[in-house]
């Protein structure tokens, strides 16, 4: 079954692209906007609405299958590719990539994504493109095959098809109470994510965030079933580093005492500082992780700034700069990499949280779970968008439909 042709459609991210360099310079929110101009190049507000692109396949039998081209929330920050355009990613899908697209054989799938993408490593397609169009290609070989993305994904890793569902992790957005409540009472496996961008919700010393790390414990404790133990993860966004010290030793004696406040507890802080280059953030952050392990057993730093590539995640994993990588999936470019990444970090004994971002689209998250899935990531993050209810319903009920079909095929 062939690809005849390729077509396009507008599409909507779930939430917002937001310029890290203007809100961590502290520009002030009015409602859920920000005031004052923004400082990232190719932003023409501090906050913007995502914006997607969806790109279709059409194959032989008069299928169209789709994927989403999309960027991360923070677009433009960490090295990271620009902040999304519609308009100039479709001008260069139109003359770089479709002419590789057109005549490919559809069930070929993850070699398709290989020469789709190809290139010289000045050339290389934007990772937007690089995404949505690889989420197109190996849902056309699920579909001339007959199969699920997960068991396209597997067989391309030489490894079994999953049989288990991946622990799922909620983000909270700015909603860091009511929505806590609710991850707690639907007995989420990781939360809340707390989104601590600002020195206001860092707090001086970092007061204002450890009483929020002691108010998630003790909900948890007052709504939760017994036995209830989910992984505690917050994103800090750098501010371990702006409100106490770049230090590496500072910064884990602040994480070792965060830690003592929730025993029983496994603690994830994301981002503890921005060292501002790869190099910088891998040097220092395997040194916070070397200290920390000295310090305490139950708290594990996640990298996410400058670790946005597979090369830029095998030069983490070789240096263990962290206990928990997050991989990014738009970041990364070609899902294939992204299941590649996480085979990598889990051969190495290094968590693979399977990620992503709030401004992504219903079609990438559920890509995702078949990735996710079928390289057994760690844990994956409820997507798109930053409410509850609805990332955990497209992710989980996803999981769980695949699983279902790969169960009753092989039985």
């Amino acid at each position: 079954m062939r690809i005849e042709n390729v077509i396009y459609a507008p599409a909507r991210g779930a939430f917002f692209y937001d310029d890290q360099a203007a809100i961590r310079a502290g520009r002030e929110m009015d409602g859920i906007a920000y005031l004052g101009e923004p400082l990232t190049p190719g932003f023409t507000k501090v906050r913007e609405p995502a914006r997607a692109l969806g790109i279709g396949l059409v194959l032989e039998d008069g299928a169209v299958v789709w994927g989403d081209m999309v960027s991360v929330q923070y677009s433009g920050a960490g090295g990271r590719d620009p902040v999304f355009d519609p308009v100039a990613i479709e001008a260069v899908c139109r003359e770089r990539l479709v002419p590789r697209l057109i005549g490919m054989d559809a069930g070929a799938g993850a070699a398709n994504c290989a020469a789709a993408f190809a290139h010289e490593r000045e050339r290389r397609l934007p990772l937007a493109i690089e995404y949505g169009a690889s989420q197109a290609l190996l849902r056309a070989a699920a579909h001339a095959r007959r199969m699920t993305m997960a068991e396209v994904i597997s067989e391309a890793l030489g490894i079994a098809p999953p049989d288990a569902r991946v622990p799922i992790f909620a983000q909270s957005g700015d909603d860091r109470h009511d929505a806590v409540d609710t991850m707690i009472m639907k007995g989420v496996d990781v939360l809340p994510h707390g989104l601590i961008n600002s020195a206001e919700k860092f707090g001086p010393g970092g007061s204002t965030f450890t009483d929020y790390v002691r108010w998630v414990a003790a909900r948890i404790k007052a709504l939760g079933k017994p036995g209830y133990r989910p992984a505690l993860h917050f994103d800090v966004y750098g501010w371990i580093g702006l409100g106490i010290s770049m230090e590496p030793r500072a910064i884990a004696e602040f994480i070792a005492r965060l830690a003592e406040e929730v025993p029983g507890y496994t603690l994830h802080i994301e981002c503890p500082a921005d060292y501002g280059s790869r190099e910088g953030t891998i040097e220092n952050y395997a040194a916070i992780v070397e200290t920390l392990d000295g310090l305490c057993e139950n708290a594990r730093v996640v990298a996410d700034e400058h670790c946005n590539t597979l090369c830029d995640i095998e030069a983490f994993i070789a240096a263990r700069a962290a206990h928990v990588i997050q991989i990014k999936t738009p970041d990364v470019g070609d899902l294939m990499d992204t299941a590649r990444a996480i085979r990598a970090a889990k051969a190495s004994g290094i968590g693979a949280y399977c990620g992503g971002t709030s401004a992504e689209t219903d079609l990438s998250a559920r890509a995702c779970v078949h990735v996710a899935l079928a390289a057994r990531a760690s844990m994956m993050l409820a997507k798109p968008g930053m409410g509850v209810n609805e990332a955990l319903t497209i992710v989980g009920n996803e999981q769980a439909r695949t699983l279902a079909e790969i169960t009753a095929r092989e039985a």
